[in-house]
């Protein structure tokens, strides 16, 4: 899944809901009827179109958890990112972000009022993917290629950092804009020699298609860069006034996000079933991947490891890549998951 820059319209303002009651029949904790109740309307943003890193959600949605939870969640897409901002600004109770891109906003001088209230992922799943045999499979063989870059700093700076670590030299690094929306086809036909992937998602494309890739993770070249991505933020008023509400959601996306790990076949058919415009062959194949990367073992879903979070800032602050210093535990909380 490619990362996508984050481009606030106003115009998405009126595509959100504000959170209003209605009715529906609602459920307890362990699946049985309660009878009609009033159920709060809650809206969730994604950071793009539904894919495997959403599946929990929609599993919690489908099999009635949020709404055990009194609770009428409203998926939504919106055409362009900035979730983030929109959660700040209330027109969103949650959305979603990844803790590289949300740096800039938790480092300005009048920091976003945003907090991460759980991880998707335990694990960061970024990479470098190119054409096999290359000689890409190292970051040192990307001296000499085509990347093509979103021109962001932070990611340019991880990229340097793994080419300079692998004893390369990234100035000899072509870089190229980044304007594709294939990855696997703009490497089959030259136009690019790397890229930046999401292996859940573009992995496991390149898998389906039988294209023969290289690929390395950057949190195997540098620990630093196992970060957190994706997250599910919540506005910081959202955590102060109505705590309550972010625990239910929580809990309720925990169950099914647990509940889509321990059943990748089923939970790739419910998400089929909320975005059928998807390749069914490749988002069953990358349900079945992603399903292994929702938990670690012994840890609950969501949780964050605060010195993997911490480290990752801190190394952003030392690089000179953020404005001002994220202090040690600032921008998220475990405070509502269940240990």
């Amino acid at each position: 899944m490619m990362k996508k820059k984050h481009i606030v319209g106003l115009l998405l303002s009126a595509l959100l809901v504000g959170c209003t009651p209605g009715g529906t029949t609602n459920q307890t904790s362990n699946g049985t009827e309660a009878g009609k109740t009033e159920l709060k309307k809650v809206t969730f943003l994604l950071d793009w179109t539904p894919n495997t890193n959403h599946t929990g959600l929609f599993v919690a949605k489908d099999k009635g958890y949020f709404a055990a939870e009194g609770l009428d969640v409203d998926i939504k897409t919106p055409p362009q990112g900035g979730a983030p901002q929109l959660v700040a600004a209330g027109n969103a109770d949650f959305g979603i972000d990844f803790q590289d891109t949300l740096a800039p906003a938790l480092a300005a001088e009048e920091p976003l009022p945003v907090t991460s209230v759980a991880t998707i992922l335990q694990h960061n799943t970024s990479g470098i993917i190119s054409r096999k045999g290359e000689g890409i499979d190292r970051p040192k063989g990307m001296e000499g290629k085509k990347y093509a870059t979103w021109d962001n700093p932070v990611e340019k700076a991880i990229i340097q950092n793994v080419v300079e670590s692998d004893g390369g030299d990234f100035s000899s690094v072509t870089l190229i804009p980044n304007n594709i929306t294939d990855e696997v086809a703009a490497l089959k036909t030259n136009q690019i020699d790397t890229v930046w992937i999401y292996y859940g998602w573009s992995g496991i494309k390149a898998q389906v298609q039988e294209f023969e890739f290289d690929y390395f993770a950057f949190k195997d070249i540098n620990p630093v860069f196992d970060y957190y991505t994706p997250v599910i933020l919540a506005a910081d008023k959202l955590i102060k006034e109505d705590p309550e509400t972010v625990e239910k959601f929580v809990r309720a996306a925990s169950r099914g996000y647990t509940w889509a790990a321990e059943n990748p076949e089923d939970a790739g058919k419910i998400l089929l079933d909320n975005a059928p415009e998807l390749n069914e062959k490749l988002a069953m194949e990358s349900q079945q991947w992603m399903s292994t990367q929702y938990l670690d073992e012994g840890k609950p879903w969501g949780i964050v490891d605060s010195k993997r979070w911490d480290d990752f800032y801190g190394w952003l602050w030392e690089n000179g890549l953020i404005e001002q210093e994220i202090h040690a535990g600032k921008g998220f909380t475990n405070d509502f998951i269940e240990q």
